[in-house]
């Protein structure tokens, strides 16, 4: 596996600047969304906004993850639910969930076992996005580094990563090239969490944009909602701001992990974006 890099002065300048330039994939890449299980939110306007501009009520939002290969590095980006909910439908009080398949389970079907994951990427600490981590032991985790450092205790997800020789990048407030070659980068978008990221990725057929938490829906997109548990509404809004320029100047195909809707935007499973 290729050496996890920081982003060089050129590619952090041109992050800043929302330059257009697009450096060719240095090898082959392609992405492919994983069913990391679904939730019904019971009130979807007291659960998310801080200032209750969303419909009073129940709504479904989905738990996406990603595989990102690139040439024979395999990236897996966020890890939903926890296994152990698999089957059954829990209650866990503001919400009901609901896990129909494991990510090893859709790991198999693209030919691709647990030991063939290089990076584990969490876009932040939240349960729905660290429920499977620990499946991946051998992988290099990728995380922000308050997030790591706010995660510790009994229930602590990260735990595999924890001794001093253990395999961790972790992002201190730089974007972070992947792969070294400037089409997989990771975003530093805090707010909704202490070291929230998101990822850009450069594709062939157009770059596509993964929104970690930054948003849950496309309605929170549009009115640049803000939940009330996030641990900064002034970051939120500071890195919403930078996340849309990004998109404009990469003309990026946003996906919001979270809404149901834009599970259509990347084909359907096990079929890879390329």
């Amino acid at each position: 596996m290729k050496a996890i890099a920081y982003v060089g002065i050129a590619t952090a300048l041109a992050l800043s600047a929302g330059a257009s330039a697009q450096p060719g994939p240095a090898a082959k890449l392609s992405i492919v969304r994983l069913d990391c299980g679904n939730a019904t939110v019971k009130n979807f306007d007291a659960f998310f906004s801080d200032t209750h501009e969303y419909p009073v009520g129940p709504r479904k939002i989905t738990s996406s993850c990603y595989v990102v290969r690139h040439g024979s590095d395999v990236l897996l980006w966020d890890t939903g639910f926890p296994a152990a909910l698999k089957g059954k439908s829990t209650d866990m009080g503001a919400l009901i969930v609901r896990v129909d398949r494991t990510i090893p389970d859709q790991l198999a079907t693209l030919g691709l076992k647990v030991s063939d994951i290089d990076i584990v990427g969490i876009s932040h600490m939240h349960g729905d996005h660290t429920g499977q981590a620990a499946d991946f032991p051998l992988a290099k985790l990728l995380i922000g580094k308050k997030d790591l450092e706010a995660t510790t205790g009994p229930k602590d997800p990260f735990g595999p990563w924890r001794s001093v020789d253990a395999k961790v990048q972790v992002m201190a407030g730089s974007d972070i090239d992947v792969f070294g070659d400037g089409s997989v980068i990771v975003l530093n978008l805090p707010g909704h969490t202490p070291s929230h990221i998101a990822l850009l990725v450069k594709l062939a057929s157009g770059n596509v944009m993964l929104s970690g938490d930054l948003y849950h829906s496309t309605m929170a997109r549009q009115l640049r909602g803000v939940p009330p548990f996030n641990t900064s509404r002034a970051e939120t809004l500071a890195s919403i701001d930078r996340f849309e320029r990004l998109a404009r100047s990469y003309r990026a195909k946003v996906i919001i992990q979270h809404e149901p809707a834009d599970i259509a935007k990347l084909p359907a499973f096990p079929k890879e974006a390329r």
